[in-house]
């Protein structure tokens, strides 16, 4: 623009010039219907030269003008901007030391110049509810949605967070269901669908999704592990309930032999068919278990067996003392089912043997009772004195 101006001087300053320079001024006439104008070529030059510095004196005013009113706005803009951003970080502040009134309001007073509307907007709903007011949670979702536009994840995740917060469940489950559906593999997401499917017993769903959380390593192998029992157990009960015994052994047989081979989920269905008073089928179970590996959440469950045969668990617990060696566990199990079927004498020497590798408050009393039977009370109550003193010291460990 500068060179266009001064080659355009240079252009007037010719034309003024040159004729003065040769002595004369040109002659030009404009004529119209009532006018005519006469002027020289020089005049005619000055005219357009006052004329173009007219013109760029008001276009450089009225981009003075409208310059000024930008950086006017922009002024007003940063100043906002600027109390937002302070205000926010008052708020984080306030979210730490858990005044949530204090963080609702300095959140969303001035939310929509923040450097991130939305998070400003979510963490007031998570404040609002925190504080019980589910109105204001729900007006800060939904203002936090119009904000976000397209990226309507973190918006869904806190609305989630919110409704496990109020015990909105089901409303819950349904949320996780649609995040699974976009994003089956963000951690938070999995986190909330563990909450939200443990809380609405959709066992089948936590199972599901367990392989996601090991690989998003949001629980560790033994927490992993524990959950799929905790869902295998609720799927056994929701089976018991449906079907009583028959239900659970049915549900049991269309397992996987992976499944069916877990000891963990053999001691639980063992306990499972217990509880139905279904006795030969627990037995089952866990005699399948323990000719394929020995475990001691199976060996736990003997003594509750009503069993028609006792023979064969002893034959069992016999057949594992002589592989593995007698151990208190292994003493102790024989010794109730001994006592069970009357056998006095064998199992006050299991018991023993049990005591002998480590004292347990249970194994005295039993062996009491067995004494009792066996017509030996003195000692009987010596036992029972020992298992005593045994609890009150376990109760109370010396400082």
């Amino acid at each position: 623009m500068l060179r266009v101006l001064l080659l355009f001087i240079v252009l007037i300053a010719g034309i003024i010039l040159g004729p003065l320079a040769a002595g004369h001024q040109g002659y030009v006439l404009i004529q119209t219907d009532s006018y005519n104008i006469e002027t020289s070529i020089t005049a005619l030059g000055i005219m357009i030269a006052l004329l173009v510095l007219v013109l760029f004196a008001v276009e450089w005013l009225l981009r003075r003008i409208f310059r000024g009113g930008a950086r006017t706005r922009g002024w007003f803009i940063g100043r906002k901007s600027k109390r937002a951003r302070k205000q926010t970080n008052e708020g984080l502040m306030k979210l730490a030391e858990g005044d949530y009134r204090q963080v609702e309001k300095l959140l969303t007073r001035n939310a929509d110049h923040a450097e991130q509307p939305v998070v400003n907007y979510l963490l007031a709903a998570e404040a609002a509810q925190q504080r019980g007011d589910d109105l204001r949670a729900n007006q800060y979702l939904e203002r936090a949605s119009e904000t976000a536009d397209h990226n309507q994840l973190p918006v869904d995740i806190t609305r989630v967070r919110v409704q496990l917060a109020r015990g909105e469940d089901h409303a819950a489950r349904h949320g996780v269901d649609s995040l699974l559906n976009i994003a089956p593999r963000h951690p938070e997401v999995l986190r909330l669908a563990e909450q939200a499917y443990q809380k609405t017993n959709a066992w089948q769903s936590l199972l599901e999704i367990l392989p996601s959380m090991s690989k998003a390593g949001i629980r560790s192998d033994s927490e992993i592990e524990a959950l799929q029992i905790q869902a295998y157990t609720g799927l056994m009960d929701q089976a018991m309930a449906d079907g009583g015994s028959e239900g659970l052994k049915n549900w049991w047989k269309i397992q996987s032999r992976r499944t069916r081979h877990e000891p963990a989920l053999q001691a639980a269905v063992a306990s499972h068919l217990i509880e139905c008073n279904d006795h030969d089928a627990a037995q089952a179970v866990i005699v399948e278990g323990l000719k394929r590996h020995f475990d001691e959440r199976l060996i736990f469950l003997l003594p509750r067996l009503k069993s028609g045969n006792p023979e064969q668990l002893e034959k069992l617990l016999n057949q594992y003392m002589k592989q593995h060696g007698a151990t208190a566990l292994l003493n102790s199990t024989l010794g109730q089912l001994l006592m069970k079927h009357g056998e006095w004498q064998q199992a006050s020497d299991s018991f023993r043997a049990a005591l002998q590798q480590r004292p347990d408050a249970y194994d005295y009393a039993w062996l009491a009772d067995v004494l009792d039977k066996q017509h030996r009370p003195e000692e009987a109550a010596k036992m029972r004195r020992d298992g005593l003193l045994l609890t009150l010291k376990q109760e109370n460990p010396p400082a």
